[in-house]
């Protein structure tokens, strides 16, 4: 199980080096496909909660350093108008949520029902990137949402939702070569190969 758990923490390392090299799709209002924080949701419902965490504080960590320490105080290709007075540390808690919603349709992913959440993982981008924006209007001290962002924001939920299947194919692939079980029926194909060896002895 360990190995499991660190090769996904490595996964969410190399998600973040790609995220670097995702341009914009500019003909769709700028929308972009989030790697990153689709590789957290993916691998939250993978794991227990206090692993869901720690990759809460990781991803966010990560963010965080990438958008509200950089010069501008925020990734220009997102936000027009970007602000340094975003606080270092509020996307660890924006991920943890994001990872509560995905741990509770947990039990359904468990019984091999992997597609409700694919479908979360747009919810869940749409609604971090919601939450990021209004946090930003709230600490400009007024309100500025223009139907541009609007779109850019459900485009890239949609765009980052479609890709959701691969990183589920994938982490199927890293369970199966680390031995942790994410599915019931694992355990089921366990339970009936044991029990084969028992008759045949």
């Amino acid at each position: 199980m360990i190995r499991y758990h660190i090769s996904i923490f490595i996964l969410v390392l190399l998600a973040c080096i790609f995220q670097q090299f995702l341009p914009a799709v500019t003909g769709w209002y700028d929308a972009k496909i989030y790697i990153l924080p689709l590789t957290f949701l993916c691998c939250a419902v993978t794991v227990g909660f206090s692993p869901m965490l720690g990759l809460a504080f990781l991803c966010g960590f990560i963010w965080d350093a990438q958008n509200t320490l950089s010069p501008a105080g925020g990734d220009p290709t997102v936000y027009d108008h970007p602000v340094d007075q975003m606080r270092f540390g509020y996307s660890i808690i924006l991920y943890a949520v994001m990872g509560v919603l995905m741990q509770g349709v947990q039990p359904l992913f468990r019984k091999g029902v992997w597609q409700l959440s694919a479908a979360l993982t747009g919810v869940a981008t749409f609604f971090y990137l919601l939450s990021e924006y209004l946090l930003i209007n709230i600490i400009r001290g007024d309100y500025y949402f223009p139907a541009s962002i609007f779109q850019q924001m459900w485009i890239s939920a949609l765009l980052t939702m479609l890709c959701s299947p691969l990183l589920f194919f994938i982490l199927f692939k890293l369970a199966r070569w680390f031995d942790h079980t994410i599915r019931y029926d694992g355990l089921k194909r366990r339970y009936f190969k044991f029990k084969s060896l028992e008759e045949e002895s």
